[in-house]
C-alpha cells in the first residue's frame, strides 16, 4: 500500500490534471452518499465537526475520508482541517493507499471552483479577489489560474498584516501580481472572479458590490449556518451549486436563501454534474453575474485520490 505525504500528495495532483480528473468524474458519476456530520465539543472554543465521506465506483475504486474541522486552530497556528483518506480497490477490497487529506481536500476543493469557473467565469476574466487567508487562499488562486489567465489578485483578510505576509510570499512564488488590500469592497468591485474560503458565520460579501460579469466562488460555508455572501448577491446572480444534494441541505449561502425566499429551488440553474455532462451551458452572456457555491463531495476525494494514486505508482515504476 502507498503511503503518500503532504507534498508527496501535492506532487500527485497537479491542478491541470486535477480539474480533468474532476470533470471526468462529475461526467460519470459515482455512488456517493450524503456524508455524515458529528459535532465534538471542545472546551473553551469553538465547536469541531466530524466528517465521513464515503465513495465507490463498482469495478474500480472505493475510498472514504475521515476529517475534522476545528475552527480554533487559526488561533494556534495549525490548520483548521485534517483529514486522512483511504483509497481501496473496488474488485478486492485491498486497500492501496493511504492520503494525506488535507493536502487531497484542499486541492481537490480548489480544482472544483476552478472546473466550476471554468464554465462561468468570463473567458477574458484576468483579475481574481481572494477572500480569506487560511490554507485554501493559496490552493484557490493556483486552480484558478490554471482555467484562466490570471495576472492581477487581490487578497483580503480580517487581518491585514497576514494578508500583506501572504501577499509577499505567493508573489515570490506565482508569476503574477497580488497586493494585499484593507477595503474588501474596493476589491470585490475590481474583480471578475471572487473566490472566498472562510468560516465566516454572518455575509461578508454584497451583492450590491458585484459588478456586471463577475463570477462569485463560494468556498468556506459548510453548515446551513454558514455564510459568505448576503440576499442581495443571490438575487442579483445566476446561481450554481457543485451537488444539489449538498448545498442545498448543509450551505448556509443556499438554504438560508431558499428558507427565506429570496431563492426557490428552481433558481439554482445547474450543479457541477450538469455542467460537466453538457446539459447546461454556463454563462451565456458577458454582463450576467454567477455565483458558485460548493460544500465539497466525496466524489471530488475519490477523484483526486485515484489521480494521486495513478500518478504516484507510474512515479515508482519510472
Amino acid at each position: 500500500m502507498l503511503h503518500l505525504s503532504n507534498t508527496q500528495t501535492k506532487d500527485a495532483l497537479p491542478y491541470p490534471q486535477l480539474v480533468q480528473a474532476l470533470r471526468e468524474m462529475f461526467k460519470q458519476g459515482c455512488e456517493m452518499p450524503l456524508r455524515h456530520h458529528h459535532a465534538i465539543g471542545v472546551p473553551g472554543n469553538s465547536d469541531a465537526t466530524l466528517l465521513l465521506m464515503p465513495a465507490w465506483q463498482s469495478g474500480a475504486y472505493f475510498g472514504v475520508k475521515l476529517a475534522s474541522v476545528f475552527p480554533g486552530n487559526a488561533d494556534i497556528g495549525l490548520p483548521a482541517v485534517s483529514a486522512t483518506y483511504l483509497l481501496s480497490d473496488g474488485n478486492t477490497g485491498m486497500p492501496l493507499a493511504l492520503i494525506d487529506g488535507g493536502e487531497l481536500t484542499a486541492r481537490r476543493t480548489a480544482a472544483a471552483s476552478a472546473l466550476a469557473a471554468d464554465y462561468l467565469a468570463r473567458k477574458d476574466a484576468k483579475t481574481m479577489t481572494m477572500v480569506g487567508t487560511g490554507r485554501l487562499s493559496t490552493n484557490l488562486i493556483e486552480a484558478h489560474c490554471a482555467v484562466r489567465e490570471i495576472s492581477t489578485v487581490y487578497l483580503w483578510g480580517r487581518n491585514f498584516d497576514k494578508a500583506q505576509a501572504n501577499a509577499r510570499d505567493l508573489n515570490a512564488s506565482l508569476p503574477i501580481n497580488v497586493v494585499a488590500k484593507q477595503s474588501l469592497k474596493q476589491a470585490v468591485e475590481q474583480a471578475d472572479i471572487i473566490s472566498v474560503a472562510t468560516l465566516s458565520n454572518t455575509p461578508l460579501v454584497k451583492g450590491e458590490w458585484l459588478q456586471a460579469g463577475s463570477h462569485l466562488d463560494l468556498v468556506g460555508g459548510f453548515t446551513p449556518y454558514m455564510r459568505e455572501a448576503d440576499d442581495i448577491a443571490v438575487s442579483r446572480a445566476h446561481v450554481f451549486v457543485d451537488t444539489r444534494e449538498g448545498a442545498m441541505n448543509e450551505a448556509g449561502d443556499i438554504t438560508v436563501p431558499l428558507a427565506n425566499g429570496t431563492l426557490t429551488p428552481e433558481d439554482v440553474q445547474a450543479d457541477l454534474f450538469d455542467l460537466a455532462k453538457g446539459q447546461h451551458a454556463g454563462r451565456t452572456s458577458t454582463n450576467e453575474i454567477t455565483f458558485f457555491k460548493s460544500v465539497g463531495a466525496a466524489l471530488e476525494d475519490l477523484a483526486g485520490a485515484v489521480l494521486a494514486y495513478k500518478n504516484s505508482k507510474a512515479l515508482k515504476s519510472a
